[in-house]
């Protein structure tokens, strides 16, 4: 978004540098991740920076409201998903949002979504010193991926804090379905590597009682004092041919890092109750006094699924209509991306994430990390950008 640096990475990029990128993160963990990884980072102007950290402000204090419980109460939709022990904050945010320009031609931030969930806050720290070791000729130093300009050791001496502590590292563990199998597995090799902690699948959760347990390597029996989950309920309840000792109901001896109901709490649930120059009107379809006239201006959503499944982007009434359990939908205003990132071909529209994290220290929470997708297709996706170039998973670099 830089222009002068934007040109400068254009020019100086070449696929062979490119590929040996691309080389170097697979044989870091000896895994290939299957999503695309872009060609280009992202740099972020000091005015769109300063936007980003105010929309995060905003939003945060809505979060942070004394009431905010109760108003995501409504969020479980079903009371089998209330897992016991709720903590007072949600240790992870996720806050997506759309680069857009106002009427006045400046880039504004627009919110799309929000995760009470964990990212690739690993990952996304790899990928920053990717790029920086095999394009950093062009990547000027005063840029960072922190916006609040911790440096590497800083952020990752913050993740161990929360996610770690001072529990033994063995009795904590990052808990998945089939995790070697998930298209996020290079974040899980990641954090373990950082962390010494266990990656587990929930089948290999050994439950006693009020206390759960592992096997480690040693066939040793290893008490779990923390879990980092990182669960999916989308994927857990279509996963009926998982054998388990433990159901996420059970009243169980541990420390959630990112309790599971923020999951529910902190969504696309939210969205009506947020209001501000950053964020898009949302609805409650089942609260909705009368539908609008302008509906190409609209998007419908299911409010619970993940990964932008059962999306429309082309509203009608009829597909309004038909929808039978209104209370699981949101219909939420359109947010035009703008292109705005120069490529070899065509210009790139970007979707910034801007990666949150509650430090217990402070008892704030606090903006760690970014991840960016770049997309050329009419969603941001997989299956949008087919057979493209620049476009993917990326980072963002700050101007200071």
């Amino acid at each position: 978004m830089i222009q002068q640096l934007r040109k400068l990475y254009n020019q100086n990029f070449t696929e062979e540098k490119y590929q040996l990128f691309l080389d170097e993160i697979v044989n870091t963990f000896n895994h290939k991740p299957p999503f695309k990884i872009a060609e280009t980072p992202v740099f972020v102007p000091k005015e769109l920076k300063t936007k980003l950290v105010d929309a995060c402000n905003d939003i945060m204090s809505v979060i942070n409201q004394p009431n905010f419980k109760e108003l995501t109460n409504g969020a479980f939709f079903d009371e089998d998903r209330i897992v016991p022990n709720e903590d007072n904050n949600s240790k992870f945010l996720q806050l997506d949002f759309g680069i857009c320009k106002n009427k006045n031609g400046e880039l504004v931030p627009k919110l799309i979504e929000l995760q009470g969930f964990p990212s690739l806050y690993f990952f996304q720290e790899m990928l920053g010193g990717m790029y920086r070791k095999h394009f950093g000729n062009v990547i000027p130093e005063n840029y960072s991926q922190h916006i609040n300009g911790k440096s590497s050791q800083e952020y990752l001496n913050l993740l161990k804090q929360e996610i770690v502590g001072g529990t033994n590292p063995k009795q904590v563990i990052l808990l998945e379905i089939a995790p070697e199998k998930q298209a996020t597995a290079i974040d899980f090799y990641a954090t373990e590597k950082a962390l010494g902690i266990k990656v587990l699948c929930i089948s290999g959760l050994i439950k006693k009682e009020k206390k759960l347990f592992y096997v480690d390597e040693q066939g040793k029996e290893i008490r779990i004092l923390k879990i980092y989950n990182r669960i999916i309920f989308d994927e857990l309840d279509q996963r009926k041919d998982l054998k388990t000792e433990f159901s996420f109901l059970d009243e169980v001896d541990v420390e959630w890092i990112g309790h599971p109901n923020w999951f529910y709490r902190i969504s696309k649930f939210t969205m009506p109750l947020l209001k501000g120059d950053y964020v898009p009107k949302s609805y409650y379809l089942d609260k909705l006094e009368s539908i609008p006239e302008d509906l190409e201006n609209y998007v419908l959503k299911p409010l619970y699924s993940f990964a932008g499944a059962g999306v429309e982007i082309h509203v009608t009434r009829k597909m309004i209509d038909a929808v039978t359990n209104k209370a699981n939908y949101l219909l939420q205003e359109k947010v035009a991306y703008e292109p705005i990132i120069e490529t070899m071909d065509v210009p790139a529209k970007c979707e910034v994430r801007m990666m949150l994290i509650h430090n217990s220290k402070t008892n704030k929470t606090e903006i760690a990390s970014n991840l960016i997708r770049i997309s050329k297709g009419e969603m941001v996706g997989v299956k949008y950008n087919k057979d493209k170039t620049w476009v993917g998973g990326s980072t963002g670099f700050f101007e200071d």
